[in-house]
C-alpha cells in the first residue's frame, strides 16, 4: 500500500510538474521578450522564431518612461480607475449585502431574485444606451475616467452574493444583543460586523479592483479617440495594431509585466484572507 501511494504521489507530481510547465511557459515568453533589444534588423525581418533573446536589453522599459508615449498618463487612468472602484464598489457591497442579510423588509426576496436574473444577461448589452447617457452628460472622451467609475460604481450592488452569504454566517444574536442595548443598526454594522469580515472585505475590494485594471471593451468604448483618457489596456492594444508590429510587440510585453507587477503583489499578500473570503462566503447563501 504505501509503494502503491508513493507511486501515485509521484505521478500526481509529475503531472502537476507539467501542468505548471504549459501555465507558466507563455508568462516565460512574455518576460524574455520584454527584455529583447530593438533591433530594427530582426524586428522588421519576420516573426521572431526563438523565445530568450540574443541581447538583453532595457530599451523597450525606457521606451515607456521616456516622453514619446503617454504610458504613466494611461498608468495613472489604470490605477485612478482600480483604486476609485474598488473602494467605491466594496462600501456599495458591504452595505447592500448587510442590509439583505440582516434587514427584512417587503419586496426583498423579490429584489434578490430580480437581481439574480438581471445579473445574468451581459453588460455589454447596454453599451450603446449607456454611451449616450453618459455622453449627454460629458463623461465620455475627455470625461471618460468619472464616466467609468460612475458607471461601474452605480450596479455594483447587485454583486451580494458572496458578501451576503458571509454575513448570514455570523450569529444574529450578537446584532440582538447590541439592539438590547441601545446600538443602532449603523453602529452594530460600522462596530461588530465590520471588524469581524476582514476577509470578505478583502475578497471584495480585490474582485472589485481586478475589473478596470483589465477593463478593455467598455474602456475603449467610452474613451474612444482620446488618447489621454485611455486606460493601459486600451492604449497598448493599439500599439500592436501599428504597422510596425514587430517593434511595438516588445514594448507591448514590458507594459504587460508592468502591469502584472501589483496585482501579483497584491494576491502575493492577501490570498490568505481571498480564500477565507470565497470559502466563507460560499457556506449560505
Amino acid at each position: 500500500m504505501k509503494t502503491k501511494k508513493k507511486i501515485g504521489n509521484a505521478i500526481t507530481y509529475i503531472v502537476l510538474i507539467i501542468i505548471s510547465i504549459i501555465w507558466l511557459f507563455p508568462f516565460f515568453g512574455l518576460i524574455m521578450q520584454s527584455f529583447r533589444s530593438y533591433d530594427p534588423a530582426v524586428e522588421y525581418g519576420g516573426m521572431v522564431d526563438y523565445i530568450i533573446p540574443k541581447h538583453f536589453s532595457l530599451d523597450n522599459y525606457r521606451f515607456l518612461f521616456s516622453g514619446e508615449t503617454n504610458f504613466l498618463v494611461w498608468y495613472k487612468n489604470t490605477i485612478i480607475l482600480a483604486v476609485f472602484i474598488s473602494a467605491l464598489q466594496t462600501v456599495m457591497v458591504l452595505c447592500v449585502s448587510y442590509a439583505l442579510s440582516r434587514m427584512r423588509f417587503k419586496g426583498r426576496t423579490f429584489l434578490m431574485r430580480f437581481w439574480l436574473i438581471l445579473g445574468m444577461f451581459p453588460g455589454f448589452l447596454t453599451m450603446i444606451c449607456l454611451y449616450f447617457l453618459l455622453k449627454e452628460f460629458g463623461l465620455t472622451q475627455s470625461g471618460a475616467i468619472p464616466g467609468l467609475i460612475l458607471v461601474s460604481v452605480a450596479s455594483s450592488g447587485m454583486g451580494y452574493y458572496v458578501c451576503k452569504g458571509f454575513f448570514d454566517t455570523i450569529p444574529k444574536a450578537l446584532d440582538e444583543a447590541a439592539r438590547i442595548d441601545g446600538a443602532s443598526r449603523a453602529r452594530i454594522f460600522l462596530t461588530m460586523i465590520i471588524p469581524m469580515s476582514k476577509p470578505i472585505i478583502i475578497y471584495t475590494a480585490l474582485v472589485a479592483f481586478m475589473a478596470p485594471w483589465c477593463d478593455y471593451v467598455f474602456a475603449s468604448y467610452i474613451a474612444f479617440g482620446h488618447d489621454m483618457s485611455y486606460n493601459v489596456a486600451v492604449a497598448m492594444t493599439r500599439w500592436v495594431w501599428t504597422n510596425d508590429y514587430q517593434g511595438y510587440f516588445t514594448r507591448f510585453c514590458a507594459g504587460g509585466i508592468l502591469i502584472a507587477v501589483p496585482v501579483t503583489i497584491l494576491f502575493m499578500c492577501l490570498q490568505r484572507y481571498y480564500v477565507e473570503g470565497v470559502t466563507g462566503g460560499a457556506v449560505k447563501g
